[in-house]
C-alpha cells in the first residue's frame, strides 16, 4: 500500500472518511473508538521500594548480609551493626541515583498543544488536542503546534519548525504536492507531524495517524522498549565483587579448618574467620566509588558536562564511538556567509569590503532584500536573512542605517511556489526593485548582467559560468542566493509580473559554520582511538562538507544516507558501519539501529542529539549526551549528560575526564585489596605457624572503615593527567582482576604482611601477647596508610613532583596517623580496642617497619616497569 505521502488527498479522504466532506460528531466517535485517543500511553513504573531492594541484589552485598546475620548469632553485635549501617547507605545512593529518572514521556506529553481548531459538520470548531481523531481537518496559523500527523490539504507560503522531530535546524515550507518516491521524513513536504509548530504562513491538515501512531508515538514506544545500558564500570564491579568473594570465602574456610586442626575452640574459629571475611571485602568500595564519582560530576560541571546519572562518569572513559549530531554541537548553530560571487569573481566572506563598489551593492541589496533584524544580539527572523546583517555588519555596513537611508516602498513577499522575494526602493542610481531568490528561477528572468560597472547583455558563457559557481558553491555544502536588480522609474507598487528582465548582480552562499574548536576535538578524539561518526538529519552534500571540513570524513564513499540502510538487516548493518562515517537524513530508528550495530560489535557508544527523534537513541547509547541549549526536555531527560555549551568539544574533556576517574577509581581498588591481603597473609602465616592470633576483630573493622576508606577516597580525587588520552579506550570486557593487576596487589599484600609480621614477632618475644598484636595492629594499619602513596600510579612516584600533588592523601594521612597513634598511646582507648601503650622505641619499629613499605615497593613498581618495558 502506498504511503500517505503518495496518494492524493481527495484518495486519503475517502480512504479514511468514506467521502470527502468534514468529519460528523457520530464519526468523530466512531473513529475515536476505533484508533483511540490523541494521547502517549505510558508505560508501569517501578516504585521507589522495588528499586530500593534491588540494590541488594549484588553478590558482595548478599556475602556481607549472609556475614552480619552469622555475626549477629554469634554475639558480635559491633560487626552486625557496622554491615547493616554500611550496606543500607549503599543502597540509598543507588536508590536516589536511580529514582531521578523515567521522565521522558512526560516531557513528549508537553509536545502536545493543549487545544486545536478543527472543520467538524461543515464547521470550524475548537477541541481539546486529545480529541482530535483521524480524518478531522485541522486547520494552523503561525505560532500553531500540530497535534497529530497528517496531509496537507491547503497550503499558503506555510512553515514548519521539525527540528525536534529531523534534527533539520531550518524550517521546511510545506506544499501540497504529489510525491511519487520513497523519501525520508524530512523530505515528506506534503506531510505535518505532531509535535513540530508552524513558523510562517496558514494552512491545514488531513489527520492521518493520532496517539501511538504518530511520529512522536512511535518515539514514545521505543523509549519504553529501549534499555538503557550499564556502565563498564558497573559491569566490572559485579564480575570483580563475585571472584573477590570467592577467594575471600576460600581464604577464611582454610584458615577456619587450620584453627580447628590445632585445637582452638570451633565457635572462635568461625568468629574470627568471619571477621576476617568482613575485613577482607572492601564494603566501603561502593560508597567510595560513588563518592568519587560525584566529585567527578562537580568537575565536569564546571567544564559544562552536567551529569545526571553517576555512573555516566566513568562510562565516558570507555567510550569507543562518538556518535555525534551536526547542528549545534559541530557547527554554530548559525548560519553565515561564507563566499560571494560578484562581477564573475569569488570572494571569501572575510575579504569583502564597502570600498569596493560592486561588493558594497550586493551586500546593500541583501540587507534591503530581507526582513530580518539583529537586535542588541538577538536575532529575530529567517537564518539566511540574518547571516546578511552580519556579513553586512562585518564590513562596517549597519544595516538599520541602509533600511532608513533607503527605506522599503513596496514588496512581493517570499513564496514557496515562486521561491523569490523582491522589494522597491529610492536607491542614489534611480528607483530600483531589488530581488532575491533560487538561483536557477531567478537566472531564467535575467538577460542582463552587471560587469566593472557596466551592465551588459548576458551571453551563455555568462550563464554557464554562474550555474557552474553555483554547483561549485552547493557541492561544498552551501546555501545559495541569487541577487538581482531592475530599474522602476516611477512606479509605486510592484508585483509578481514585474520579476523579469533583471541586472545579474551576484551570488552570496552561506553555511552553519563549523565550531573553531571541532576539528581540534575530532582530531583529539581519534588521537585518543575512538572514532567519529555524524548523525543528522541534513542533507548529504551538507553533512559531508561539514564532516571534511572538521576531519571526520576522510572519503566521500565513508558518507550515506539513512534510507541506505533500511535494506540492510541488523547483521548486515554491523559490516556496513564500520566504512561509514557521516549518516544523513536519518529516521529515529535509523539512529538506534546504528548505536546497536556498534554495541553488537564490542564497542561503548555515545550518542549526542537534542530533539525528540534523538531520544530513544540517546537511551540506547551507553552515554547519551544532550544539548543544554537547544536540547529538548525529551531529549534531556532520556539522557546520561548534558552539554551546557552545546560543544563537541565538551565530549572530549568529558571522556578525558572519564578515563581519569577510571584510573582513580581502579587505584583505589588496588590500595583497598593489597591492604587487605596483606592482613589475610599475616593471619595465614600466625595459624599455619600456629602462633596466636595476630589481631582482635575489632582491630580488622577499625582498619577497614577507618584508615583504609580516607587513603581510598583520597586516591580517587588524584589529580587528572592528559597522559590518558594517549591510549586507547579499554576493552568492554576487560575485567579489573587483570594479571598483572593480581601480580601487583600480590607483591604489595606480600611486603604489608612481611612487615607487619616482623613487628608481631618482635612483639612476641616479649611473652605479651597483647603487645604483639598491639605492635602487629599498628604496624599493618600505618603501612596501608603509607601505601596510599605507593598506589598513586603503576609507575614509580617517589622522586616526582605527582608523589606530592594531592592535598587529600595528606590529609588522610596524617588524620589516620593520629588515630592510630592515639588508639596506641592513649591509656582510655585500650580497653575498647584492646591493644597496649607502646613504649618510645616500640612506636619508632612500629613507624620504621611500615614506612619501610614506601622504598621497597616504589623498587618492585620500577623494576615490573622496566620489564614491561622490555
Amino acid at each position: 500500500m502506498k504511503e500517505f505521502y503518495q496518494q492524493s488527498k481527495e484518495e486519503i479522504r475517502k480512504l479514511l472518511n468514506g467521502s470527502i466532506h468534514p468529519l460528523s460528531d457520530e464519526q468523530v466517535k466512531e473513529h475515536q473508538k476505533k484508533y483511540g485517543m490523541n494521547e502517549l500511553v505510558e508505560g508501569t513504573k517501578k516504585s521507589t521500594v522495588q528499586i530500593f531492594l534491588e540494590q541488594y541484589k549484588d553478590f558482595l552485598v548478599i556475602i556481607l548480609i549472609l556475614a552480619a546475620i552469622i555475626s549477629g548469632f554469634l554475639g558480635d553485635v559491633e560487626s552486625t551493626l557496622v554491615i547493616v549501617i554500611v550496606i543500607t547507605i549503599n543502597a540509598i545512593l543507588g536508590t536516589v541515583q536511580t529514582v531521578k529518572a523515567e521522565q521522558s514521556l512526560e516531557g513528549l506529553k508537553k509536545l502536545s498543544s493543549p487545544m486545536a481548531k478543527v472543520m467538524r459538520n461543515g464547521q470550524i470548531m475548537e477541541v481539546a488536542s486529545r480529541e482530535v481523531t483521524v480524518g478531522d481537518e485541522v486547520i494552523l496559523e503561525a505560532g500553531d503546534q500540530i497535534p497529530a500527523d497528517g496531509r496537507i490539504l491547503e497550503c499558503a507560503s506555510m512553515k514548519v519548525d521539525e527540528s525536534a522531530l529531523t534534527g533539520e535546524s531550518l524550517a521546511v515550507e510545506k506544499e501540497d504536492i504529489l510525491l511519487d518516491e520513497t523519501v525520508p521524513l524530512g523530505d515528506q513536504k506534503n506531510m505535518v507531524f505532531s509535535g513540530s509548530f508552524v513558523t510562517y504562513g496558514r494552512g491545514s491538515f488531513l489527520v492521518t495517524s493520532v496517539g501511538m501512531e504518530t511520529e512522536v508515538g512511535k518515539i514514545a514506544a521505543m523509549l519504553k522498549t529501549t534499555s538503557e545500558k550499564r556502565t563498564p564500570l558497573q559491569i566490572n564491579l559485579d564480575q570483580f565483587g563475585q571472584k573477590l568473594s570467592i577467594i575471600i570465602m576460600v581464604f577464611c574456610v582454610a584458615l577456619f579448618a587450620i584453627n580447628v586442626w590445632q585445637g582452638k575452640p570451633a565457635g572462635d574459629a568461625f568468629m574470627f574467620a568471619v571477621a576476617l571475611a568482613v575485613a577482607a571485602i572492601p564494603e566501603a568500595l561502593s560508597s567510595i566509588v560513588t563518592i568519587v564519582l560525584s566529585f567527578g560530576t562537580r568537575k565536569m560541571a564546571k567544564e559544562g558536562a552536567i551529569i545526571r546519572k553517576l555512573q555516566a562518569v566513568e562510562g565516558l572513559g570507555s567510550v569507543s564511538v562518538i556518535c555525534s549530531d551536526k547542528t549545534g554541537t559541530l557547527t554554530q548553530n548559525k548560519m553565515t556567509v561564507e563566499q560571494c560571487y560578484v562581477e564573475k569573481k569569488c570572494y571569501d566572506a572575510d575579504v569583502l569590503t564597502k570600498e569596493n563598489e560592486a561588493q558594497k551593492q550586493l551586500m546593500i541589496a541583501g540587507i534591503l532584500c530581507s526582513d530580518a533584524k539583529v537586535v542588541e544580539g538577538q536575532e529575530f527572523g529567517d537564518p539566511t536573512e540574518t547571516a546578511l546583517i552580519h556579513a553586512g555588519n562585518r564590513m562596517s555596513m549597519d544595516a538599520e542605517e541602509i533600511r532608513e537611508h533607503f527605506p522599503r516602498i513596496s514588496e512581493v513577499p517570499f513564496d514557496s511556489d515562486r521561491k523569490l522575494m523582491s522589494t522597491l526602493h529610492d536607491l542614489e542610481s534611480g528607483r530600483t526593485m531589488l530581488t532575491k531568490g533560487a538561483v536557477d528561477v531567478l537566472l531564467d528572468r535575467t538577460d542582463m548582467i552587471q560587469e566593472n560597472g557596466k551592465i551588459r547583455t548576458m551571453t551563455n558563457q555568462d550563464r554557464k559560468d554562474i550555474e557552474r559557481q553555483n554547483q561549485e558553491f552547493s557541492a561544498n555544502g552551501l546555501r545559495v542566493l541569487a541577487f538581482a536588480y531592475k530599474k522602476m522609474d516611477g512606479v509605486k507598487e510592484i508585483n509578481v509580473d514585474d520579476e523579469k528582465n533583471y541586472v545579474f548582480l551576484g551570488l552570496i552562499s552561506m553555511m552553519d559554520p563549523p565550531r573553531k574548536e571541532s576539528k581540534m576535538a575530532v582530531e583529539e578524539c581519534i588521537k585518543a582511538g575512538m572514532k567519529p561518526i555524524m548523525i543528522t538529519g541534513d542533507h548529504k552534500v551538507t553533512a559531508a562538507a561539514i564532516a571534511k571540513r572538521i576531519g571526520i570524513l576522510k572519503k566521500p564513499e565513508e558518507a550515506c544516507e539513512g534510507m541506505e540502510i533500511d535494506g540492510l538487516s541488523d547483521e548486515e548493518l554491523k559490516d556496513f558501519v564500520e566504512g561509514i562515517s557521516v549518516y544523513a537524513r536519518v529516521s529515529p530508528e535509523h539512529k538506534i539501529r546504528i548505536v546497536r550495530a556498534w554495541q553488537e560489535k564490542g564497542n561503548i557508544v555515545a550518542m549526542t542529539g537534542d530533539g525528540v527523534n534523538d531520544a530513544p537513541a540517546l537511551k540506547q547509547a551507553d552515554i547519551g549526551v544532550a544539548m543544554g541549549i537547544t536540547g529538548t526536555e525529551v531529549a534531556k531527560d532520556a539522557s546520561s549528560m548534558v552539554l551546557t555549551d552545546d560543544n563537541f568539544a565538551t565530549i572530549i574533556k568529558a571522556v578525558e575526564n572519564g578515563r581519569n576517574v577510571y584510573e582513580n577509581i581502579k587505584h583505589a581498588i588496588q590500595f583497598l585489596l593489597s591492604g587487605n591481603f596483606g592482613g589475610i597473609l599475616a593471619v595465614l602465616y600466625a595459624s599455619i605457624m600456629a602462633l596466636p592470633v595476630p589481631f582482635a576483630p575489632v582491630h580488622l573493622l577499625f582498619i577497614n572503615l577507618l584508615t583504609d576508606s580516607l587513603p581510598a577516597i583520597a586516591l580517587g580525587l588524584e589529580p587528572h593527567t592528559k597522559a590518558v588520552m594517549e591510549r586507547k579506550p579499554r576493552p568492554m570486557n576487560e575485567s579489573i582482576l587483570t594479571k598483572d593487576f593480581l601480580i601487583r596487589i600480590g607483591l604489595e599484600g606480600f611486603v604489608i604482611a612481611a612487615m607487619t609480621m616482623i613487628a608481631y614477632t618482635i612483639g612476641l618475644k616479649t611473652g605479651n601477647t597483647i603487645l604483639a598484636q598491639t605492635m602487629a595492629f599498628a604496624t599493618l594499619c600505618t603501612s596501608r596508610l603509607v601505601h596510599g602513596y605507593n598506589s598513586k600510579s603503576n609507575a614509580p612516584v617517589i622522586f616526582t613532583k605527582r608523589f606530592f600533588n594531592n592535598i587529600y592523601l595528606a590529609g588522610a594521612f596524617i588524620l589516620g596517623l593520629v588515630l592510630i597513634t592515639g588508639v596506641v598511646m592513649i591509656p582510655n582507648l585500650h580497653a575498647m580496642f584492646k591493644v597496649q601503650t607502646l613504649t618510645f622505641c616500640q612506636l619508632m619499629i612500629v613507624y620504621g617497619l611500615a614506612f619501610l613499605n614506601l622504598p621497597i615497593i616504589q623498587c618492585l613498581k620500577a623494576i615490573m616497569k622496566k620489564a614491561a618495558g622490555n
